[in-house]
């Protein structure tokens, strides 16, 4: 005779939804950890100069440098930001099309030479550019 179980049978299930839910949090959580392990490390770098660029004078292009305090300098002269700016304004009345070089000596923040970008920007110059210097003739 055979005996029946008053409870209904059913097919045994593996439920892998929250399986899945919990392989996430676990991963999330490895990935959160692993971030945070990340040393920051910081190097200063000295960037290099160009080899091959040739630097040509011309009169009706204005080369600003940038020293390493923030100064300029125009042709090898000290020249303020205000007087930078009449100046800038002036030339521009005369050519609208004024080409500004910005160069930037070995020791220079990109900070001052992005504070003088803006004061030439400011001034209305549209032609504006990074100018490098090349390097010294070796034996």
């Amino acid at each position: 005779m055979k005996i029946r179980n008053p409870l209904p049978v059913h097919p045994t299930r593996l439920e892998i939804i929250p399986l899945i839910d919990i392989m996430f949090f676990l991963l999330a959580s490895f990935m959160m950890v692993s971030i945070q392990m990340q040393v920051v490390r910081t190097l200063k770098a000295a960037l290099p100069t160009a080899t091959l660029a040739t630097s040509s004078k011309k009169p009706d292009i204005v080369n600003l440098t940038v020293l390493p305090d923030g100064q300029l300098s125009m042709d090898h002269h000290a020249i303020s930001l205000p007087d930078l700016y009449t100046l800038l304004t002036n030339r521009l009345s005369q050519d609208t099309n004024l080409p500004v070089y910005i160069t930037g000596v070995r020791d220079t923040t990109h900070g001052h030479v992005m504070f003088a970008l803006d004061w030439v920007r400011h001034a209305g110059v549209q032609r504006v550019a990074l100018a490098v210097k090349t390097l010294p003739d070796q034996p």
